[in-house]
C-alpha cells in the first residue's frame, strides 16, 4: 500500500478556529504545534511519508487540512469548503495534489463539500449532509467518482461538524461511532458503537493498526479487545476546536 499523506501546520490563528456544536475555551497553541508534531511523528513511525501543504497563516482551521480534499485512486476533488472563511484554504492542497500528479476536478458553485464529510471504505462513500455539505456538493462528487465504481451514499447529519466527527470505519469494515451523535446508526451495518466520543475517530494505519486519541481510553482498550493494535495521540487543543485524528491528514492510498 502507498503510504503518504498530505498534513498542514497549524496557523498562529489556530485558537480562532470556527466552532458550530462546541462553546469555546482556551486554546494553548504551543501545546496544539507540539500535539501535531507529536501525530505526524506517528505516522512516520508507522512508515507513512508526510507532505506539508504550504502553510495557511491567515486561515486559523487550516490545520484541519482533510476538509479541503477528497481523493480517491488517482482522482483528487478539491472541496469548496461550507463555510466561506475556508474557502481559500483548498489552493494550497490543490497545487500540493497537482504536483504530485493526480488528476484534479473541483466541487463548483453553489454546491459545498467538506472533506471531513466524506468516509470511505471498500467502493462506498458516505457522505453527511445538513452542515457544511450540501446536496449539490454531495450530486458532484457523486458524478466525479461513478467512473471509479464509487456508490456514493447522503448520510443525515445534525449533531456533529462533519461527519468522521461521529463516524468512521475499522480496517474490517465495521463503522465505530459514539451513538448519542449520530443522527441514524442504521445506515450501517456492522455498526458499533463506543464508549467515548473521540473514540470513534480513527485513521487506518495498515490492516491491523489505527491511529487515535489518547482521550478514549476505554475506546483503545475495546479496539485491542478486538484484535487491533492502537497507537494514541494526544489530540486536546484540537479537540477543543471539533477536530480529532482524521481531520489533520489527507491520506494517499494506492
Amino acid at each position: 500500500m502507498n503510504r503518504r499523506a498530505l498534513v498542514r501546520r497549524p496557523s498562529p490563528r489556530l485558537a480562532e478556529g470556527l466552532l458550530t456544536h462546541l462553546e469555546r475555551v482556551p486554546v494553548d497553541v504551543d501545546l496544539a504545534l507540539r500535539q501535531w508534531d507529536g501525530y505526524v511523528a506517528a505516522l512516520h513511525a508507522e512508515g507513512w511519508e508526510t507532505i506539508e501543504v504550504p502553510p495557511a497563516p491567515d486561515c486559523p482551521d487550516s490545520v484541519f487540512v482533510e476538509d479541503t480534499a477528497v481523493v480517491y485512486g488517482d482522482l483528487a476533488v478539491v472541496a469548496r469548503p461550507g463555510a466561506d472563511e475556508r474557502k481559500p484554504e483548498t489552493t494550497g492542497t490543490e497545487e500540493t495534489l497537482r504536483g504530485l500528479g493526480y488528476r484534479v476536478v473541483h466541487i463548483e458553485a453553489p454546491g459545498t463539500l467538506d472533506g471531513g464529510d466524506v468516509l470511505k471504505h471498500d467502493g462506498v462513500v458516505w457522505v453527511g449532509l445538513g452542515g457544511r455539505t450540501d446536496r449539490a456538493g454531495l450530486d458532484q462528487l457523486a458524478a466525479h467518482l461513478a467512473p471509479l465504481g464509487a456508490r456514493v451514499v447522503g448520510v443525515p447529519l445534525t449533531k456533529v461538524l462533519h461527519l468522521k466527527s461521529a463516524v468512521t470505519a475499522l480496517p474490517d469494515g465495521t463503522v465505530v461511532g459514539f451513538e448519542e451523535l449520530v443522527d441514524d446508526p442504521t445506515v450501517w451495518s456492522p455498526f458499533l458503537a463506543v464508549p467515548e466520543e473521540p473514540g470513534a475517530h480513527v485513521v487506518l494505519l495498515d490492516a491491523d493498526t489505527v491511529l487515535m486519541s489518547t482521550s478514549a481510553p476505554e475506546t483503545r482498550a475495546l479496539y485491542e479487545a478486538r484484535g487491533l493494535r492502537v497507537v494514541a495521540v494526544d489530540m486536546t487543543e484540537f479537540e477543543k476546536l471539533e477536530g480529532c485524528v482524521t481531520c489533520l491528514s489527507v491520506r494517499l492510498r494506492g
